[in-house]
């Protein structure tokens, strides 16, 4: 029998799509009811959206691959136990998903803000403060298209990403629309020329405020 406090437990599933269709459905039913589910699930959701938004890393080398193999040959079976019941392999299953996800996030924007790795990559972005009033210059981006715009993002944290502003021409500095905290990040997506609520992936630069 399925208790409200296995359906607590499902949450961090939920949001990352990892129910089945009866567990999907039966959480659903849940969820209509309880508050502190849909608080969770609020909260869970802007961290998948600030995943969402993380520039794409760079593949993993062949050689990794190669080497992850030959150490599973090595390892060999004896290591391999029964994880028990269907829901306990999903959490597993879920908790690598995530700690993957954790690891692109990190390095996606370690190249992004790295420039990608390339010394030819001219593509840049800096954010100068003064006075509380951030300024975003961009360099190596081109103009945006007609009817589009450039969207600036400020993300703290996990929260999610907040506007802060829209340019067209890339190269001169645009002053943010609300503040730039240190150690944020300040992304620029393209969007329609009115703006977006949500940023719409992929992040085309970003950078972190520095102190």
């Amino acid at each position: 029998m399925t208790t409200n406090e296995d359906l607590h437990e499902l949450t961090a599933a939920y949001a990352l799509d990892a129910l089945d269709a009866d567990e999907r459905s039966a959480y659903e039913a849940h969820l209509a009811g309880c508050d502190r589910c849909r608080a969770d699930l609020d909260d869970l959701g802007e961290t998948v959206g600030a995943l969402a938004l993380a520039t794409e890393g760079p593949a993993p080398p062949d050689a990794l691959r190669d080497r992850i193999l030959v150490a599973a040959r090595e390892e060999g079976p004896s290591n391999v136990v029964s994880i028990g019941s269907s829901r306990r392999r999903r959490w597993y299953a879920v908790g690598a998903a995530a700690a993957v996800a954790a690891v692109g996030l990190a390095i996606g924007l370690s190249v992004a803000l790295s420039g990608g790795g390339s010394s030819s990559n001219k593509l840049a972005a800096s954010v100068s403060v003064d006075n509380g009033v951030a300024e975003l210059t961009v360099s190596g981006l081109p103009d945006a298209p007609a009817g589009k715009a450039y969207e600036i993002w400020v993300i703290e944290g996990t929260s999610a990403p907040k506007p802060a502003g829209l340019f067209t021409d890339t190269g001169e500095p645009v002053t943010l629309t609300r503040p730039a905290p240190s150690g944020s990040t300040v992304a620029v997506t393209l969007e329609q020329a009115a703006g977006a609520d949500t940023p719409t992936p992929p992040i085309r630069v970003s950078t972190t405020v520095s102190a």
